[in-house]
């Protein structure tokens, strides 16, 4: 059996018929490779940019711990509201206004002052202290605003207990300081929920796993014990516990939390999976290739947790907003006191007109709007087997009007397949295949390995064959059922003399013409049959190239196959333009010559060879990671090798960017609305400027959480 095992196939393919193969798009995945010069030149602006951005953020000032603040304004919220309670029965103009009165006793007085000084230092020295990093660096935003409202609130009313007493307005600063508190509470827990992606993620991987030891038995060990060449066993239903390769067993693996693929991926020995996906039904031995930081699940949390915590333009728009409006409102501020002082004298009803105003312009909701619809939307990419390397490439993609994707395991699975079978009138296709499957045997033989997968797809039993024997530079022959059976190229049917039939001559030449390589299936002399081999096209290639069209996108195709190999498939999906025959070294070119017909251009490539073009593009897209992803580079990576992807990226895209300038249309509108309205009526009081501005910032993080339902298919 070992000449079956190492029969020649040369015969198997017409030279002319044979498709030019770029092994160069079929090199090995050298990851360490990716670390190309100039991509790393590319994104080095970007980070520069983050970096500067970083040092203030008004919204991010309070740190990026959400859960832990979010903590810290729930508890100083409930203390504050309890302490607020008594200085709002105390207070003389509640009482007045809602006809009440409270019992009076010595030092009752005191009640409202004490009780909400308390509430100043428990629920408003956090803001204070978050404002003073604005103040040293000399860029205010959202905390200084906040600080100068609640301060210049405070010390009127202590200054009002000597000068004028009952002019204060103490139960407007502890309302006020209320409202701030359960407004960042709200948008803590926002944020927090928004980046849950991330945490949940970390819970997918298993604390033990079930070590298999050199006698057969096993022994449960901490996962982090784990390490690189030991076999674990994974039972029916448990999470894998590291990145590997199966080595027996088979099974389906649930892989949805990692690449968004809904349906479970059948699994078998040479397979491999990933630390967190789940196991079927079936029980897996598996072979530790990665462990820990080095798991591909591991590089996808560090991959959102730096796109969560990167600016897009659109942020950093948002926070010199947030650092104008404090100008504008200290403008406003003070004009808002010279025309109350003018019109009707200095008195309380100024100060409460200028701390009114303060309150309104804190810009909560611009600082709100933005940051919580990067959470989302990264969140939702992650789920949805997108990992965003950066942020600017995922806002810019909305803008993309033509996308570069290599051929060769992109658009095509890489591998040679059946892409057609004639037979003769006394055969049909299915024992035809399974006659040439039982004959290719064991081989592996790219063109062996096509016929097999052809007749497993169709759950075809190969018959059993004797006395196989390779026939140099011809093809195979064997023995079935006392029949002598032959599988081979044009060569073979040269030397066994045939000539096919009219219909499979024609099939031969169509096959010929789309640059697919043709074997045949001679039995007793006879040809019984033809199979067309080709690379074969993902069946997901031709609904993405239909919706990319549908989006208005031209779509082009780089490969280093052959023109006929490369036009065939073009025409196949309905490619706009192909650029075929280009070495790995030239392929950045030909997105350099798009670019320069002023097209925002996006390339999507597997990330190895493709390097400089996915350098050059505008937004550089890896296509297929598995176990890889964690490494590859580009701004983009879809973790399947399905380039529906990119049509979700597109959509991501634009739905990210339209929430975005929703939440900052409504946060800037509520500013331009009731400033001036605040600066000229008795209306709006400090307390009811604060409800308005939380209402604010609570429509802007619905409209936000809507993401969540956006549709990306």
């Amino acid at each position: 059996m070992s000449s079956h095992q190492t029969h020649n196939h040369d015969a198997h393919s017409h030279p002319e018929n044979q498709p030019k193969h770029d092994h160069s798009e079929h090199a090995s995945h050298d990851h360490a490779a990716m670390n190309h010069e100039g991509h790393e030149t590319k994104h080095t602006s970007h980070e520069a940019h983050q970096a500067h951005g970083d040092d203030h953020d008004g919204h991010e000032g309070h740190g990026t711990d959400h859960s832990g603040h979010e903590k810290i304004f729930r508890d100083r919220f409930w203390i504050s509201f309890v302490l607020s309670i008594p200085v709002l029965l105390y207070s003389p103009s509640i009482q007045r206004w809602l006809g009440f009165s409270m019992p009076e006793f010595p030092g009752s007085q005191w009640i409202t002052p004490i009780f909400a000084t308390i509430v100043f230092i428990v629920g408003g020295i956090p803001f204070i202290k978050m404002a003073i990093p604005e103040v040293k660096t000399r860029k205010p935003g959202m905390m200084t605003l906040i600080t100068l409202a609640i301060s210049v609130a405070f010390i009127y009313s202590v200054a009002a207990l000597i000068i004028a007493p009952d002019t204060g307005f103490f139960w407007e600063l502890v309302l006020l300081i209320d409202v701030m508190l359960l407004g960042h509470w709200l948008e803590m827990r926002s944020i927090r929920q928004a980046s849950g992606a991330l945490n949940e993620l970390a819970k997918l991987m298993p604390d033990s796993a079930e070590l298999l030891l050199p006698d057969g038995s096993t022994k449960i060990v901490p996962t982090s014990e784990l390490k690189p060449g030991d076999l674990v066993l994974v039972r029916p239903g448990a999470s894998i516990p590291a990145d590997g390769e199966i080595v027996e067993g088979q099974s389906d693996v649930n892989e949805a939390m990692i690449t968004g693929e809904s349906r479970p991926v059948k699994k078998g020995p040479g397979d491999k999976v990933i630390a967190g996906t789940i196991n079927g039904q079936g029980s897996l031995r598996i072979k530790v290739t990665a462990t820990g930081d080095d798991t591909a699940l591991a590089g996808i949390m560090r991959l959102v947790k730096e796109a969560q915590a990167s600016k897009s333009d659109t942020q950093v728009l948002a926070d010199k907003a947030a650092g104008w409006l404090f100008y504008i409102a200290v403008v406003a501020a003070a004009f808002t006191a010279i025309f109350w002082t003018v019109g009707y004298g200095f008195n309380v009803e100024v100060i409460s007109r200028v701390a009114t105003v303060l309150v309104i312009a804190c810009p909560h909701a611009l600082g709100l709007a933005v940051p919580l619809v990067v959470a989302i939307s990264t969140s939702k990419a992650a789920t949805n087997g997108i990992l965003v390397r950066d942020r600017l490439a995922l806002e810019n993609a909305r803008d993309t009007n033509a996308i570069v994707f290599d051929k060769t395991g992109t658009l095509t699975k890489g591998e040679q397949g059946v892409v057609g079978i004639a037979t003769a009138n006394d055969w049909n296709e299915n024992d035809a295949l399974a006659l040439a499957a039982a004959i290719e045997g064991d081989s592996e033989h790219i063109i062996a390995q096509a016929i097999r997968r052809a007749a497993e797809e169709r759950t075809l039993t190969p018959p059993s064959i004797s006395e196989f024997e390779a026939i140099k530079g011809r093809g195979v022959h064997a023995k079935y059922e006392g029949k002598d059976v032959w599988m081979g190229g044009p060569r073979l049917l040269e030397l066994l003399n045939l000539t096919p039939s009219p219909e499979l001559a024609e099939f031969a030449r169509t096959a010929g013409s789309k640059a697919e390589s043709v074997v045949w299936l001679v039995v007793d002399g006879e040809i019984a049959a033809a199979f067309a081999l080709a690379d074969v096209i993902r069946p997901e290639s031709y609904e993405a190239i239909n919706r990319l069209h549908e989006l208005g996108i031209e779509v082009a195709m780089l490969t280093g196959d052959s023109k006929e190999v490369a036009t065939a498939v073009a025409k196949e999906l309905g490619i706009d333009t192909v650029f075929a025959e280009v070495l790995p070294e030239d392929k950045d070119k030909k997105v350099a010559e798009l670019q320069a017909q002023g097209k925002m251009v996006m390339m999507v490539g597997d990330g190895v060879n493709d390097a400089p073009a996915l350098t050059r593009a505008d937004i550089g897209v890896a296509i297929g990671g598995g176990t890889d992803v964690a490494i590859e580079a580009a701004d983009i990576i879809l973790v399947e090798s399905d380039p529906r992807g990119v049509v979700k990226i597109i959509n991501l895209s634009r739905a990210t960017h339209k929430k975005m300038v929703q939440n900052l249309w409504w946060a800037a509108g509520y500013n331009i609305f009731f400033i001036p309205l605040a600066a000229v009526s008795t209306f709006i009081t400090p307390a009811l400027g604060a409800v308005f501005m939380a209402l604010s910032t609570i429509i802007v993080a619905i409209n936000a959480q809507t993401l969540r339902r956006t549709s990306l298919d």
